[in-house]
Formats: C-alpha cells, sequence, structure tokens
C-alpha cells in the first residue's frame, strides 16, 4: 500500500447507529476507504444489535452495551483473520446493526376467499383480516436469509412476503379444519392466540418472532351469510306456534321493504298476519302442545285439521309437519 494510500484510509474509534426513522429492521454501518482502529468504542442501544461479518462469512455478535473493540471481545473475527499482529493495527471488517424493537400495526388480509372444511357446514368461504406485530429474534438467520450484504433493509421491504406467509399459513390452518366457523367468530380472542401459535414457526424461519396476532373480522360471503340465517329461523319449526310468531315477523320485514307500494305493503302485511294468527289458533288448543288455553273449549279437531292444511298449502309447514300433527288430531276422535 503506497503512502498516499495509508493517509486516504480513515480509521474509525467510534461505531455506532442512531435509528432515525421507523421501519428500519438493518442497517450496514459505512466503511468504505476505512477501517476499524484497534480499541474503537462499539455502542449497542437497548433495542439494536450488531453484527460483524468477515468476507460475507458471520463472525461476533454484540448485545446492547458500549464495548472496546480488541482482541479480547472478537474472537471469532481473530480467528477468522488469523493476523499475528493481533489487531495492534486498524482492521477492516463489516459491520450491521439490526434493530430489536416490535413493529407495530401490520397489516394481514385475505385478498380472495380462502375454502375451509368446516365441521358443521362442510366447504365454506372465508375472508378474514387483521393486524400483527413482529421483531428481530435471531440477527443470524434473518442476515442469511434475509438482509444479505444489502445497505438497508425496511419493513416496507418485508411486507410482501410476510403477508403471503400469513395467508398460506392461514389456509394451510383453515384447510385443515381444526376449528368451526361458529367458534372462530364467537371467541376472536382465542382464535387469534391459536392462529398465532400455528404462525410462530413460520416466521421464526426468517429469524422473526411474530410478538402479536389478531383477528379483528371473519365474514361469510353473503349469499352463504344468508342461508344460515334463513337456517337459524327454521330452526324455530321445533315450535310451531313461535315458529308463527317469526313468520309474521318476517312478514313486517317483507312489507316494509315490499317496492309495490302501500297496497302491496298492506296486502304481504294482511296475509303475514293472517297466517300467523291462523296457526297460532290453530294450535293453541288443549293437547296441542302449544301454550295453556284450559280456561276456553278446544276446537274441533277437523277444523283444526283444515286451517293445518291451509297452512300446508301455502308454504307455511312442510307436508311432514301437517302429516304428523293431522295424525295426533285425528287420534283425538276415533
Amino acid at each position: 500500500m503506497g503512502l498516499f494510500s495509508f493517509f486516504k484510509k480513515q480509521f474509525l474509534d467510534v461505531l455506532e447507529w442512531t435509528e432515525d426513522s421507523n421501519g428500519v429492521l438493518a442497517f450496514r454501518f459505512p466503511m468504505q476507504d476505512r477501517e476499524i482502529q484497534n480499541g474503537a468504542q462499539l455502542t449497542v442501544r437497548d433495542t439494536q444489535v450488531a453484527l460483524f461479518v468477515n468476507e460475507g462469512e458471520i463472525a461476533d455478535l454484540f448485545e446492547p452495551g458500549r464495548h472496546q473493540l480488541n482482541t479480547g471481545n472478537l474472537p471469532m473475527l481473530t480467528n477468522l483473520k488469523n493476523w499475528d499482529k493481533f489487531f495492534e493495527s486498524p482492521f477492516k471488517s463489516d459491520v450491521y446493526f439490526f434493530s430489536t424493537r416490535e413493529q407495530l400495526d401490520q397489516r394481514w388480509g385475505t385478498t380472495t376467499p380462502i375454502t375451509v372444511r368446516d365441521k358443521e357446514f362442510g366447504p365454506i368461504r372465508l375472508r378474514a383480516h387483521g393486524t400483527y406485530s413482529f421483531r428481530i429474534k435471531n440477527p443470524r438467520v434473518f442476515f442469511k436469509k434475509v438482509s444479505g450484504t444489502r445497505d438497508l433493509v425496511t419493513v416496507e421491504d418485508l411486507q410482501g412476503q410476510l403477508r403471503a406467509t400469513v395467508l398460506t399459513s392461514l389456509a394451510t390452518f383453515f384447510g385443515s379444519g381444526q376449528v368451526a366457523f361458529l367458534d372462530m367468530a364467537a371467541n376472536q380472542t382465542k382464535f387469534s392466540e391459536t392462529l398465532k401459535e400455528a404462525l410462530d414457526p413460520a416466521f421464526n424461519e426468517y429469524g422473526l418472532a411474530l410478538a402479536s396476532f389478531y383477528v379483528q373480522s371473519i365474514s361469510l360471503p353473503d349469499e352463504l351469510q344468508a342461508h344460515l340465517d334463513k337456517v337459524a329461523g327454521m330452526r324455530m319449526v321445533g315450535d310451531l306456534r313461535k315458529y308463527a310468531q317469526f313468520q309474521t315477523a318476517d312478514s313486517l320485514t317483507a312489507a316494509a321493504t315490499n317496492p309495490g307500494g302501500a297496497a302491496g305493503a298492506g296486502a304481504s302485511l294482511g296475509a303475514g298476519l293472517a297466517m300467523g294468527q291462523a296457526m297460532a289458533n290453530a294450535l293453541s288448543g288443549p293437547g296441542s302442545g302449544f301454550g295453556d288455553n284450559s280456561g276456553t273449549p278446544s276446537e274441533d279437531p277437523l277444523t283444526t285439521i283444515s286451517k293445518l292444511h291451509d297452512l300446508m298449502t301455502k308454504g307455511v309447514i312442510s307436508q311432514t309437519e301437517f302429516e304428523a300433527k293431522k295424525a295426533e288430531l285425528l287420534k283425538k276422535i276415533t
């Protein structure tokens, strides 16, 4: 090395990184035309770690604190360089700082519905979204698999990859059908914890720790949600009196949204009330199993059967329900 090259070099006595912006994960300390002076001071702040890399090979890792760089605290680098002078002269090494602070409010969401084999409803398509946070847990792994020799790595650089990791892991988890949709929606806190456990290994592969994971919304396609609402209503058929009341209430909603104007609305409302009242009357006598009318005379069974047949014809009750009730009433007159 000529005299000019010697004076051109700068010798570093202090190495530190001030995180002047959020979202930076890894920073390569600028080393061009500079060498580290023996005995230099390395400052690593509370939310950082520093990694020394020699010719692409990871050497020494420094935790938060103030470190004096010499042979005693650079054992790996000393071994790699195998210098006879044992750092009595300046030495060259790449130094990378990593931020270990938690990166908050990262968004995730299903761009397209995920098909799930649900325990109760069979194959259904789910949409979900929420937030998560992460931090660097293993800088050595992160350096090898993510940052490499780049000067700067930010959260934005990882967002696409991490979202893909989340959605792939979710699709795999959902595909196993371990948790029913109703259980997911009913207890999102517990479901979030379950998903975090399922996602942890995928983040560890990149040297990251998934600090938190939250499911903020789970939804079904509109047509399936409407079907489930209808099924929930039909379950009230177990009590025909309640089902008649349900049909009356349903008629009120239909009337309010009827495009045929006031006349059409009135007709729909009247029909709904009439069917509900007829069914309630048909099923309110003693022995019918609905209500307590011990103080009033019971209706003639044949009249009741006629009313039930009318309800079946209008689609209010099924033929199976009609036949069962008819058989019960016929027993009273035989």
